[in-house]
């Protein structure tokens, strides 16, 4: 069964303005580029003119870009094909670039301008060429690993410069653990998501300067990472950081020692902490030390047996849920599609309390992404194959 026809360019509602951006873009905006390029970029626009006017006409972040950076037209094909695989380059090439950069101000202004065109070009795939959106998101997902990975290398080959860490130090065992959650951890990041991110770090692994105390040394790494990342500059910002998924975040520092936070879970952790470990997954730093807490913490997330107190927690996870204004009604104009009733979140707030019930039991249900975890649902027999199919269509027209 198909509940929504498959993606396709929508024309423009204001078509005499996009026809003038139109314009601009095919005669002002590309002007400066060089023989060869200028002509390619004509080839785009004009071969893939339906598609442009419906950008200008849409969204003003990428019209943004395309002002500022005509340049990526020229190393487009008229087509549109390859998209993927420069993507694929860009951030396979960012670690290297990032520590090429002298400071933290070049670093930023780098991170901008490849998330920009990693946008751009991930934009034109999903609307132009009609990509899945699995294909969409595991694109800006992988982008958003490699920006934090490539920045907390960056940072920690800064401060070994700097004199805080031994010269000789291994900074790949450096005892820093830093997780992604939510739809960062589950690889699935729209083109404006937060990346939810925790860190914690293994006492007595890294050699520091005498005199530095390991958590003021790692809460003012992570207090730069979240810098690099997310403050605003003339070039925008790369990700916004969210680093509220920790233990007790109201009274605990950006990072905390691993055996402390291995005590709070085991002691005082949440079921809806259970929930968003569920999709937890390293992304930087020491990623052996992520992996042995993930592996400790499997028995605080997994567990075979569910009380009534676990099942009230589940409830009440679902009237926080419907507590969001709006969350009651339905409607088309002004929707929220990922927070209100019927949308994103809610579907994912369904497979996760699915797992929290069954996947302490059955490990073929532990999976972090949304739409793979569903169908092992049905295969196990918690929903039925009808109800899976029209889930998985709704998540991902969403």
């Amino acid at each position: 069964m198909t509940l929504y026809p498959e993606p396709r360019i929508q024309p423009p509602q204001d078509a005499a303005r996009a026809q003038a951006l139109f314009a601009d873009c095919l005669e002002i905006w590309i002007a400066d580029l060089p023989g060869a390029e200028k002509q390619n970029a004509r080839h785009v626009l004009e071969r893939q003119k339906d598609y442009f006017l419906s950008l200008f006409d849409a969204s003003p972040f990428l019209t943004r870009i395309l002002r500022t950076r005509p340049e990526l037209l020229a190393r487009m094909s008229p087509d549109l094909s390859g998209l993927d695989g420069v993507v694929e380059a860009l951030t396979a090439n960012l670690a290297r670039t990032v520590l090429d950069c002298g400071t933290e101000a070049e670093v930023m202004a780098y991170l901008r301008r490849a998330r920009q065109q990693v946008a751009f070009l991930v934009a034109c795939g999903d609307v132009a060429i009609g990509w899945p959106v699995h294909k969409v998101t595991g694109l800006l997902t992988g982008f958003a690993d490699a920006c934090v990975a490539a920045s907390v290398d960056f940072l920690m080959r800064q401060a070994q410069h700097k004199g805080d860490i031994a010269a000789d130090a291994d900074l790949s065992a450096c005892g820093l653990a830093i997780l992604a959650l939510g739809k960062h951890g589950a690889g699935e990041l729209n083109y404006s998501s937060d990346i939810d991110l925790v860190a914690f770090f293994e006492p007595d692994c890294l050699p520091l300067k005498e005199g530095l105390e390991e958590q003021v040394f790692f809460v003012a790494l992570v207090r730069k990472l979240v810098h690099v990342l997310q403050a605003p500059t003339a070039d925008g910002f790369v990700f916004r950081v969210d680093l509220r998924l920790r233990p007790d975040p109201g009274a605990t520092k950006v990072a905390v020692s691993l055996p402390a936070a291995e005590t709070y879970y085991e002691s005082m952790g949440q079921n809806w902490e259970r929930a968003a470990y569920i999709k937890a997954r390293p992304v930087a730093g020491d990623l052996k030390a992520s992996t042995r807490f993930l592996k400790s913490l499997a028995p605080f997330i997994w567990r075979r047996n569910l009380d009534f107190a676990a099942i009230a927690d589940v409830h009440a996870m679902k009237r926080q849920i419907h507590a969001v204004r709006g969350h009651a009604h339905i409607a088309v104009t002004g929707h929220n599609v990922k927070l209100g009733r019927g949308g994103i979140r809610e579907i994912e707030f369904f497979v996760q309390t699915q797992q929290l019930i069954a996947g302490g039991r059955d490990d073929n249900l532990r999976g972090i992404r949304t739409c793979e975890v569903l169908p092992a649902l049905a295969e196990a027999g918690w929903i039925e194959a009808a109800a899976c199919d029209e889930l998985v269509q709704a998540y991902e027209f969403l």
